[in-house]
């Protein structure tokens, strides 16, 4: 997995969609910022562990309030430094995703680590359940964040729009607070019927990780829904909503991680450089007639984003909400 700018890996790291995961930066020096409080995008750390080439000895920051290696050890992440990052990147440049093992049990034997690799696989695994909130709540927002949007739209809530949690990040909320939205945030095995008891303005189905052919509960619910209020889904609700069109989704070979990856509007010819975070994608010969790509992937043709106007429902692959960055594909314009 391919990490974004040196400074943007707190956001990485409590990002959920990375549940499960290995992250490989590219870059050779992490850390040299700290942590603090205020970058986390979840209330923990959710991915298996961090790989990196040289962790800084010391920060520099004024927003710092502790050292990456500090923050990690607190919340029993594992983490690697000195590793030739660059051989790896290559590895997986050829070979796609890989399987990998950490360890700090000095009592297992390489081939005993091997076989852990070999007997796992992140095919057919729900991840959702154990990034999504247990209980609904409504998102209120922190103080402090008016730096991060400039939008010119009144802040007075307007719409109220229900938040399915599949792995949510704390961005995609504060963007639609920035954009007049009352927001419920609820767990992903929420009942269709008690959302639309509340009769929302619209419904979003969040980014989340792991394979969307593993929660066949979460495509029923967004079957429920669609059609009845307006739908929005970013990343696993833009494949769950695929699905619940009678689309396909398959695993793919690289998959998309980071902050460079092109994107072009195919309805204004526009090219978005996106931030992404998956492994899995909606087959676009599979969809049903009214559907509609608007949205492709210029690294390698796949679909990056859908609509179907008669059912009011539009999805995107990448995180348009534009935090930590780059911002051209900004949730205002989309």
């Amino acid at each position: 997995m391919y990490g974004f700018r040196v400074y943007r890996y707190q956001e990485i790291l409590t990002d959920p969609s990375y549940a499960g995961q290995f992250v490989l930066m590219t870059n050779p020096h992490i850390g040299n910022t700290g942590v603090n409080i205020d970058d986390e995008e979840s209330i923990k750390c959710f991915l298996a562990g961090l790989i990196i080439r040289s962790l800084s000895i010391s920060t520099s920051n004024y927003r710092c309030t502790e050292s990456l290696s500090d923050y990690l050890s607190k919340r029993n992440i594992m983490g690697i430094y000195d590793v030739d990052t660059r051989a790896i990147t290559r590895r997986l440049r050829e070979d796609g995703s890989l399987i990998g093992v950490l360890s700090t049990e000095e009592s297992k034997t390489d081939e005993q680590l091997l076989e852990m690799s070999r007997t796992w696989d992140i095919v057919g695994v729900d991840l959702i359940s154990s990034v999504s909130c247990k209980k609904s709540y409504e998102w209120v927002e922190k103080t402090g964040f008016e730096w991060y949007f400039n939008s010119s739209r009144s802040r007075n809530e307007t719409f109220h729009v229900v938040a399915y949690d599949f792995g949510i990040k704390h961005n995609i909320l504060r963007r639609l607070a920035s954009y007049g939205c009352k927001i419920t945030v609820v767990p992903s095995t929420w009942p269709a019927t008690e959302t639309l008891k509340m009769n929302p303005d619209g419904v979003l189905f969040s980014n989340g990780p792991g394979d969307p052919s593993a929660v066949p509960y979460a495509v029923e619910t967004v079957k429920e829904i669609i059609g009845k209020v307006p739908i929005f889904g970013i990343c696993m609700g833009h494949q769950l909503l695929g699905q619940a069109l009678g689309g396909k989704t398959y695993k793919m070979k690289f998959g998309h991680h980071g902050g460079n990856h092109p994107v072009r509007n195919i309805r204004n010819g526009s090219v978005e450089i996106s931030a992404q975070n998956h492994n899995y994608a909606v087959d676009p010969k599979s969809l049903p007639s009214g559907v509609e790509v608007t949205h492709v992937n210029l690294n390698d043709g796949s679909c990056a984003g859908l609509a179907f106007p008669q059912q009011k429902l539009v999805s995107l692959q990448y995180h348009p909400e534009a935090s930590p960055g780059p911002h051209d594909s900004d949730l205002g314009a989309c």
